[in-house]
């Protein structure tokens, strides 16, 4: 019995850590529009969903039926069958959201449970087949129409509310056109009136159903009286509106995205919470039968009362929801999920998130020639017109005046966003429909980003490549949740207690891992997102010069590991530094896609600081490509087992790096100090540098002559020679660029 409490606990500490990794992926569903369009400040938006998320979770009475019941029958297995299961699938749970939100990928928490608690319970029904004599078949222990309801509503959930969000933003641009405050006491009202009508409706039929008040006949009269509500409600809120534009130069956009921010986060915590929490509460009352039938036989007490519906205790879901509102203020991988989101539908090019792909190659060019073959049949008056509606000029000006508080993408989007998000959710509900609010509200969302044009021929590719990608995530969330739940179960179920503390243990450790990993990401990112700030020439020049000294020092560090790696045969090391190369390499590939934001910031009497920056950024970003052309040869020597390089060999290649750091040194010092000094010793010690490389290529050619090295030594030797030679020259492009632009004032 004292283990079986143990469990209990530990399905607690369980619930508490998915509670944390769940709101972090699920924020990014209810905040992406609010936060992408700047409705707010950040912190009034957090008020606005952290309010949504506690009412919502209160009002969710915790009728958690999807865990106790929903995929498997619980009168088939045995009380401890049952707590295997359970705590399988709460393992996989943490470790599984949790990778998501470190890889800023969304995806649905209803998924993973689901699929989870369908592989546990598949893999406990397997071992009683296996090992009971009148076991039943695997279709009756397992409900399985519940697991094949969610992989079509994944299908259904896609494809409608990509549809909704691409047709109503188009209809709705077309209306306001991106300059929309113009048009809004025109339409404002009228539009305003619909939004608050649906998001209305959507709190009532989706947000509040669960609530304690909210009885049968209540519900029913809503479904029954919903034309009416809905145009009683669409009447009153256009009228309130109306009058408010007359009298006061209100944005009609704003308050709706603030209050179908709230809606949306209501909605997701009263019905999100049974992911979280419905699993431990499951175990809880397994617990409690247990106990209150006298502890009999824990392998022979079948759980056929777990089957009724058991209400959730208040203060339970009080803690639950405070847990979520603390997580949703205080956690960094919740802002990594979100800024995903975001980057896909921002309207401005810039550093993007996935790289292209066949698929997504394939897609944009057919579809750019279907939308060409359109444009050429349609009358020219028509096409003008379209084409004044989608001017974003007006937006793109905003975003320049607001410089690093520009939003992604306008408040129209937003609205759009949670408008039709609100209505797809409320249709599914109401008409019943295995709908996943995750994927509606990021599908709508993308939808709504396609018709804005917000994917130009500059970013198309790449962010149906993301697109793409998280519809995938979707996919391998259902595979991955079945196939860890099974082996977690089938571990348990042999491994006993000493499988469970080994189990916490590993979760303890991922845990750990992927926060370190998460931070340092940040970290990196925040390196790369410094760029974008910059506007007059002292602070250029600050990041110019902070950049080369990373930049540079980072490169003769990971050529000092390669020659050591080559030196020591060690392809561990080679690895190593071949990971740390692609991580200078990414960095680059950030601040060079910032170059226009950069340029877009700096006044025009410091255009020449500007100019500088991006040919200081453009030659490092050569140098770092050259370096790959150097250390990637050497790691493929080395995988290879190719003969190293002789002691000799190695010690005139890092006699050249050793000055060639000197170089690097004197380059950054120079671009601190202005010196004409250091500019002498830049300029007169690169001939002497050449022949230093020249004297090591006659070696090496002395070397062949007299058989002492083979072919691909050769190849190799000559190949970093080049390539160092290559580094020094690009150096003195940087001394030259500083000469011209600074020293000699010759940048116009």
């Amino acid at each position: 019995m004292s283990v079986y409490l143990i469990i209990v606990v530990v399905l607690f500490i369980l619930a508490i850590s998915d509670l944390v990794v769940g709101v972090s992926n699920d924020a990014v569903n209810f905040l992406n529009a609010a936060v992408g369009s700047r409705s707010a400040r950040f912190k009034a938006i957090m008020v606005v969903a952290g309010l949504g998320v506690f009412v919502g979770a209160v009002f969710s009475t915790g009728m958690m039926e999807v865990a106790r019941k929903g995929i498997f029958h619980p009168e088939y297995f045995a009380f401890s069958e049952i707590m295997i299961l359970f705590l399988a699938v709460m393992v996989t749970d943490v470790i599984l959201l949790d990778a998501f939100n470190t890889f800023g990928m969304p995806t649905s928490t209803t998924v993973s449970i689901v699929f989870e608690l369908l592989g546990a319970a598949v893999a406990v029904s397997l071992m009683k087949i296996l090992i009971e004599a009148d076991a039943l078949t695997l279709a009756e222990y397992i409900n399985s129409s519940k697991a094949l309801a969610i992989i079509s509503g994944i299908l259904v959930s896609v494809v409608l509310s990509f549809l909704g969000g691409v047709i109503v933003q188009y209809l709705t641009r077309l209306l306001f056109s991106f300059d929309y405050r113009k048009n809004l006491k025109k339409f404002g009202a009228l539009w305003g009136g619909m939004a608050f009508a649906a998001i209305t409706y959507f709190l009532l039929i989706k947000g509040i159903k669960n609530a304690s008040f909210m009885t049968h006949d209540l519900k029913q009269a809503i479904l029954e009286n919903t034309w009416n509500i809905i145009l009683l409600s669409f009447a009153g809120w256009a009228i309130i509106l109306q009058l408010l534009l007359m009298f006061t130069r209100l944005d009609v956009f704003k308050p709706i995205v603030l209050v179908g921010t709230f809606a949306l986060a209501m909605a997701f915590a009263g019905n999100d919470l049974v992911n979280f929490i419905g699993v431990p509460l499951a175990g809880f009352n397994s617990y409690q039968l247990y106990v209150d039938a006298g502890a009999p036989d824990p392998d022979s007490f079948m759980m056929t009362a777990l089957a009724g519906k058991v209400p959730t205790p208040t203060v339970l879901l009080l803690i639950a929801g405070l847990i979520m509102v603390v997580t949703l203020w205080t956690s960094k991988k919740a802002k990594s999920v979100l800024s995903t989101s975001v980057d896909l539908g921002r309207q401005y090019e810039g550093a993007e998130r996935f790289d292209s792909f066949a698929v997504s190659r394939s897609l944009v060019r057919n579809f750019a020639r279907l939308a060409e073959f359109v444009n050429e049949r349609l009358p020219d008056s028509w096409k003008s017109w379209v084409e004044s509606r989608f001017d974003d000029r007006s937006f793109t000006e905003e975003q320049k005046k607001a410089g690093e508080q520009a939003p992604a993408f306008d408040m129209v989007r937003a609205a759009v966003t949670l408008m039709v998000a609100s209505i797809l959710i409320s249709i599914g509900t109401t008409l019943k429909l295995p709908l996943s609010t995750t994927y509606v509200t990021f599908m709508v969302f993308m939808g709504a980003s396609l018709a804005d044009g917000a994917w130009g021929r500059e970013s198309a590719v790449y962010r149906i490549s993301g697109v793409l990608s998280v519809i995938g995530g979707w996919f391998f969330t259902a595979l991955s949740a079945f196939t860890v739940a099974f082996v977690f179960a089938v571990i348990f179920y042999f491994g006993g207690v000493i499988a469970l503390g080994l189990a916490l243990i590993l979760v303890a450790y991922v845990l750990y891992r992927t926060h370190k990993y998460h931070t340092k990401k940040m970290e990196d990112a925040a390196l790369a997102e410094d760029e974008i700030h910059v506007f007059t020439r002292e602070v250029l020049m600050e990041k110019s010069i902070k950049r080369l000294r990373e930049i540079l020092g980072r490169l003769t560090e990971v050529i000092d590991k390669s020659l050591t790696g080559l030196e020591k045969d060690d392809l561990y090391v080679l690895r190593k530094v071949g990971k740390e190369y692609k991580a200078i390499e990414e960095e680059m590939e950030r601040v060079k896609s910032k170059y226009n934001r950069v340029l877009d910031q700096v006044p025009e009497e410091d255009i020449i600081a500007g100019q500088l920056y991006v040919l200081v950024v453009d030659y490092l970003d050569e140098m770092v490509v050259h370096v790959g052309h150097l250390i990637k040869p050497i790691i493929r020597h080395v995988d290879n087992s190719h003969k190293p390089l002789s002691p000799i060999q190695i010690e005139e290649l890092k006699n050249l790096l050793a000055q060639l750091k000197l170089r690097f040194d004197t380059v950054v010092h120079l671009f601190e100090t202005g010196s004409e000094e250091d500019l002498k010793k830049l300029v007169g010690s690169l001939e002497p540098f050449m022949k230093a490389v020249r004297t090591s290529r006659k070696k090496q050619i002395k070397r062949i002559r007299n058989h002492e090295v083979g072919t691909r030594n050769s190849v190799l030797h000559f190949h970093i020679l080049g390539e160092m030679r290559n580094l020094a020259l690009f150096s003195n492009r940087l001394v030259r660029v500083y000469e011209d632009l600074v020293m000699r004032g010759e940048g116009g």
